[in-house]
């Protein structure tokens, strides 16, 4: 994540998470801590993962004080391991002490999604697949979570409503059938846009690939009708899979050829990555 991406997209966010935590003041800190000191604190791993967010993790402490110094021994996308010591961040210890819960949950979550994702792409491996998020992601996480999926080795699907187009039942349903919905979001949307449609069944298939859609998402389909799909599909449409995927049944998935298998648990279920700031002392 870049400066520009961070001033941008980021420290809002995180000036937000900081004025959750600091209503007023942090009084425990201030009650032992009257007056500046400079110290240290060491960033501590204590699970195997994949490390992600190093940079929103220093960001916490430069918007509390610029002076603040974060050293890291590892970089985005790292696999790091329990008991290694993977950095420290050294300026005044009430900003130390002040920013360390939220810094934490950030990398925590954030390093949780890259190991959770690196996983199953790791059971990708060979195959043309590839691994997609979803928008089942934390309210105002968005940019932090899609960023570690990223990290982690997977890819991004749309970011937001504004980013693409995605027919779902409701909006077939509120559209009145397949084509219809794919014939009014072909003469509403820009030409740049492709139409990606949800699809339960072979029938809506065959009726999503006659009126053109580019993309077609084969929604909570048996393995055998997605195989099925994939050969009527046959190179006129991008095929993606989707539907409860996670790491403990992807594999019945690998080889039926779609395109992309998209999965909400990157996000919605990936348990954060154990990590700590120990060893405060002043220097």
């Amino acid at each position: 994540m870049n400066d520009i991406t961070m001033k941008l997209c980021a420290d809002e966010l995180i000036l937000n998470a900081l004025k959750e935590d600091i209503t007023s003041e942090d009084i425990s800190t201030n009650s032992v801590m009257r007056e500046y000191k400079k110290g240290e604190v060491e960033l501590i791993c204590k699970q195997d993962g994949v490390i992600a967010g190093l940079d929103v993790f220093k960001r916490v402490f430069e918007l509390l004080d610029g002076n603040t110094e974060c050293i890291f021994y590892h970089k985005d996308g790292d696999t790091v391991k329990n008991g290694e010591k993977i950095g420290l961040v050294r300026g005044d210890i009430r900003v130390l002490l002040s920013g360390e819960r939220t810094a934490l949950n950030y990398l925590q979550r954030m390093s949780g999604i890259a190991t959770y994702t690196r996983s199953i792409v790791t059971l990708l491996e060979g195959s043309k697949t590839k691994l997609l998020d979803t928008r089942k992601t934390t309210p105002n996480m968005r940019v932090f979570e899609k960023y570690a999926v990223k990290v982690g080795g997977g890819c991004n699907h749309r970011y937001n409503l504004s980013d693409g187009i995605l027919l779902k039942d409701n909006h077939i349903g509120a559209a009145g059938s397949v084509s219809k919905a794919i014939k009014m979001a072909k003469e509403y949307a820009p030409f740049v846009r492709k139409i990606e449609i949800e699809v339960e069944n072979l029938d809506m298939l065959k009726e999503a690939l006659e009126a053109g859609a580019d993309i077609i998402m084969l929604d909570n389909m048996s393995v055998e009708d997605m195989r099925e799909a994939v050969k009527l599909t046959c190179g006129k449409a991008e095929t993606e899979c989707s539907g409860n995927v996670t790491k403990e049944n992807i594999a019945r998935l690998i080889d039926i050829g779609v395109d992309y298998i998209s999965s909400g648990a990157l996000t919605h279920s990936a348990p954060i990555l154990d990590l700590s700031l120990k060893n405060l002392h002043a220097v």
